[in-house]
């Protein structure tokens, strides 16, 4: 199995599924994806692996969502700016294979098990 988590270790949810994977002793690869940002083809991959739009996974509640005024963008635009500015991608995303989720609540991890 090749699990990974996309982490944000500033993030208290981030750190929550850090844990939650470590205590359960389960191996897994860590994407800082703050410093090493998806590219666009991963983010679409990972985008189907949830089973959701860019609409579904974007912090509309960052600043930069609003400075960048992307209430009336189309899913493509959020794309885009979620590929340029990563923060906007909501967190943390554990990956198993073919399945993701976003770890929001930390419950949904065992989701992809």
């Amino acid at each position: 199995m090749a699990i990974e988590i996309w982490h944000n270790s500033r993030c208290s949810k981030s750190r929550n599924a850090f844990n939650y994977l470590k205590d359960k002793n389960i191996e897994f690869e860590v994407k800082e994806y703050l410093k090493n940002p998806p590219t666009l083809q991963e983010l679409q991959n990972v985008l189907a692996k949830l089973g959701m739009k860019p609409s579904e996974l974007i912090r509309s509640k960052e600043s930069i969502y609003k400075e960048l005024n992307l209430k009336e963008a189309s899913e493509d635009e959020l794309l885009e700016a979620m590929v340029q500015n990563p923060k906007l991608i909501e967190r943390p995303i554990i990956i198993n294979e073919d399945k993701a989720v976003v770890a929001r609540p930390l419950e949904n991890i065992e989701k992809v098990f």
